[in-house]
């Protein structure tokens, strides 16, 4: 079942203390230590409850929405908010916190306002009220509103309008930055590469030289690398088509500016642009194709570097698939934990389609080639959908279930047919595309068939 990435409150913010671009030195603090000292700094605590908790919402999602949309960190800078009031909120370091301030903090650190039907936490945009005024939240109007009777809910919808909604106890956890830590290029899956294609898609249409990328399933492309070539071309980037640091940003920045993200007038990010289709992390226990795929990628590097232990490729994560990815992190300088998450993924990838560069046709004498690295499905066209074809055909003449099909180099129908009717019969999940496990089954197959005619 996919996995949602909804938004977590983070165990600490990094303030800039100054405005963006002024020398200032970057402070790290608990963001529930950070918001204490907002509150404390920017409203009275003689004021009614009602009153203070409405301006607490507010402020921990506008704290949010700037974490949440990495607003500065996608402009270049290394913290996620200044403590600039012209920019941002107030806080003052080593300030005095009031006692029902931090209770009251304690009790709602971690719920946000969203907007209905949108998951980010909305840019809750606010102002005193007197000396300076906004489209947002008054914070002496709030005063006025408790003393009428308004709840917390009540005065924030008297400012955010009738459409939001109160998200409550939201995980903690520690965030890390969203690039996912080393370049997207073609051939690379993931649910980053997902993220970039929904958000490419979105700026193609302020930008409609960008070609649409009609298929948003997480694998990088053709035309995935044609709409990132286009991005960079117009954003003054190395037209490369490989998704780097800078360009993940720019990607992440120009996205936040035509939807709107950091305004009242936010589009929203839906649920299903955050629904993850590839799991966040695989670790000592988990089962399913997608441990086969690593073990898989695993036994490939392995071939060629001895430090990599081989594994059987059984879609189960035990001791001995957790120890070959702990000798993996370990060769190539990643964190060792043994757990597969993003970094460790795409850096598997990476690794596999090197080797491809270099691997001769045959390897080892084996008949069929290696997974090409990238999926096979419906609509392509080259030679390794050629091989998948003749190699789907020499199955079928030793298995009526299997259909035959034309080697053209096409992936029509009939190849489409012949994949789903393999993978019925040899006990893969049936989806009719092929990645690293179907084209390593069909090549064992086929290799085993030729073996026995010989």
């Amino acid at each position: 079942m996919p996995q949602v990435n909804l938004p977590y409150i983070p165990e600490y913010i990094t303030v800039h203390l100054g405005k963006p671009d002024q020398p200032a030195e970057n402070v790290q603090v608990s963001f529930i230590d950070y918001i204490k000292n907002v509150a404390s700094s920017e409203i009275y605590p003689t004021w009614p409850e009602t009153a203070i908790r409405s301006n607490i919402y507010a402020q921990i999602s506008y704290a949010l929405n700037r974490i949440y949309t990495e607003w500065y960190r996608s402009k270049g800078y290394n913290f996620d908010i200044t403590n600039s009031t012209q920019f941002d909120q107030a806080y003052v370091p080593g300030r005095e916190i009031f006692s029902n301030i931090s209770e009251i903090v304690d009790d709602i650190f971690n719920d946000y306002v969203a907007k209905q039907g949108s998951v980010e936490p909305y840019f809750t945009q606010y102002c005193n009220g007197t000396t300076s005024t906004c489209p947002g939240l008054s914070q002496w109007g709030t005063v006025d509103l408790a003393k009428q009777g308004y709840t917390p809910y009540g005065i924030l919808q008297n400012y955010y309008g009738n459409d939001i909604n109160i998200i409550q106890n939201a995980p903690v956890q520690s965030i890390e930055e969203s690039y996912p830590g080393v370049p997207l290029r073609f051939s690379t899956t993931g649910n980053e590469v997902r993220t970039i294609q929904l958000q490419l898609n979105r700026i193609g249409k302020n930008f409609p030289s960008i070609p649409n990328i009609s298929s948003t399933d997480g694998t990088f492309g053709y035309t995935t690398e044609k709409a990132v070539k286009e991005f960079q071309r117009i954003f003054d980037l190395t037209p490369d088509g490989i998704v780097g640091k800078a360009t993940w940003y720019k990607i992440k920045n120009i996205y936040n500016n035509v939807k709107k993200l950091s305004e009242l007038s936010s589009e929203g990010v839906k649920l299903e642009d955050v629904t993850n289709l590839y799991p966040s992390i695989l670790k000592e226990g988990s089962t399913g194709n997608f441990v086969s795929v690593v073990q898989y990628y695993i036994n490939v590097i392995g071939y060629f570097n001895q430090a990599i232990p081989l594994i059987p490729i059984d879609g189960f994560y035990g001791p001995k698939t957790k120890d070959a990815v702990l000798q993996f992190q370990k060769f190539y300088g990643l964190k060792e934990d043994g757990i597969v998450g993003k970094v460790t993924w795409y850096k598997l990838q990476e690794i596999y389609n090197g080797i491809l560069k270099t691997l001769p046709v045959g390897y080892e004498g084996a008949r069929a080639e290696v997974y090409p690295g990238y999926i096979l499905k419906k609509g392509m066209e080259d030679r390794n959908v050629q091989d998948l074809q003749t190699y789907l055909n020499v199955i079928a003449k030793h298995n009526p279930a299997i259909p035959k099909t034309e080697v053209t180099g096409y992936f029509g129908d009939k190849t489409q047919n012949a994949v789903k009717a393999f993978q019925e019969n040899y006990g893969l999940n049936v989806t009719g595309v092929v990645g690293p496990i179907t084209w390593y089954k069909i090549a064992k197959t086929h290799d085993e068939l030729l073996d026995l005619s010989e």
